[in-house]
């Protein structure tokens, strides 16, 4: 991906090392407006290690401007045992409030969108929030449909170990 001119001279472009500190205080602002503000375990070394180590499995487009990371989509490949390919799973999309309605969300959405059409990956998805209705009218706005009949499933803690 070649690095994209936006509006007010932001850029969006791939992640690079020394971005790890943005996309983390990203991260958390976006536990911040869904309620979990003290949900992230996430750090700096962290994202070093699974964005840029040695076998990298996660994956981040930001939106820069003026230095500063101001909106992220990090993602990570899935498979899909139906079509037999990798699609996007999007596992976060942020963009700092102040920096809302400039373009920036869809414009990091549209970039994974021919990612994955440049890779032949039939799939870009993610998960919204039921209350989330900004999110979810921009969503709409892009194309993006509601998996009806599909809910989200979670093994974590003791019923992780216990199912181990």
């Amino acid at each position: 991906m070649n690095p994209q001119s936006l509006a007010d001279g932001a850029v969006l472009r791939r992640v690079h090392p020394g971005d790890e500190q943005g996309v983390l205080d990203c991260i958390q602002a976006l536990a911040v407006y869904e309620r979990e503000p003290d949900a992230v375990e996430n750090t700096v070394n962290a994202l070093t290690e699974r964005l840029f180590g040695d076998r990298p499995n996660v994956f981040a487009h930001v939106v820069e401007y003026r230095g500063e990371i101001v909106g992220i989509a990090v993602w990570y490949l899935t498979y899909s045992t139906w079509t037999g390919r990798n699609g996007i799973w999007l596992e976060d999309l942020y963009v700092r409030d102040e920096f809302r309605g400039r373009g920036f969300g869809k414009a990091l959405v549209s970039s994974l969108a021919a990612l994955c059409l440049e890779r032949g990956y039939p799939r870009l998805e993610w998960t919204v929030l039921d209350w989330n209705a900004p999110s979810i009218a921009f969503y709409r706005s892009i194309g993006a449909e509601p998996m009806s009949g599909w809910t989200t499933q979670r093994v974590t803690g003791s019923a992780l170990a216990a199912l181990a």
